[in-house]
């Protein structure tokens, strides 16, 4: 498995420093210049500048020049919908790896910081697991997780991890044919 990670929709970079310190190449993208400045920054005073690459780009329409291992968002904010975000980064994952999604799960009538969150950011672990599907995916759910979130003293509500299989072909398809010419 390669050890190269995006971080999608970075922010000011906690997971991919994270990522960077326990010895991943990272390619961080975000579209706020002033958050990928705190980012580098923080890459920087960790002595894992070297780590990561940082690029200023709307992930609706950058396109990434390779596959990677890992592929992680954070409760990124995409200006589309978070199922239709989630499977435009699968695609960037390359066969054996994972696909990491953290997010948050909003309740209906409930705000958070004053205000309602729109509809498409208010997708369910069932609504990504049905719409990435499970004939290509293995796929593993932490729905309700409580994890700490070290950066704003919260609890993470929802976890979603999909591996990629090696070979990531649909159940249907015919095995590719070997040893012949």
């Amino acid at each position: 498995m390669c050890a190269f990670a995006l971080d999608a929709g970075c922010g000011t970079g906690a997971e991919a420093v994270w990522l960077a310190g326990h010895g991943w190449r990272v390619t961080a993208v975000d579209i706020a210049s002033a958050a990928l400045a705190v980012a580098a920054e923080r890459a920087a005073a960790g002595g894992l500048a070297e780590r990561v690459r940082w690029a200023e780009a709307d992930l609706t329409t950058w396109e990434p020049e390779a596959r990677f291992g890992l592929v992680t968002t954070h409760y990124a904010h995409p200006a589309m919908s978070h199922l239709a975000f989630y499977d435009r980064i699968s695609g960037w994952v390359a066969p054996g790896g994972t696909l990491l999604i953290v997010g948050r799960l909003h309740a209906a009538g409930v705000t958070g910081h004053g205000h309602h969150p729109p509809a498409e950011a208010s997708v369910t672990v069932a609504d990504i697991t049905a719409g990435l599907g499970g004939d290509t995916w293995e796929i593993t759910t932490r729905p309700g997780a409580r994890a700490h979130d070290h950066r704003t003293g919260r609890s993470r509500e929802d976890a979603s991890r999909r591996r990629r299989p090696r070979h990531a072909t649909p159940v249907s398809a015919p095995p590719p044919a070997v040893g012949r010419s």
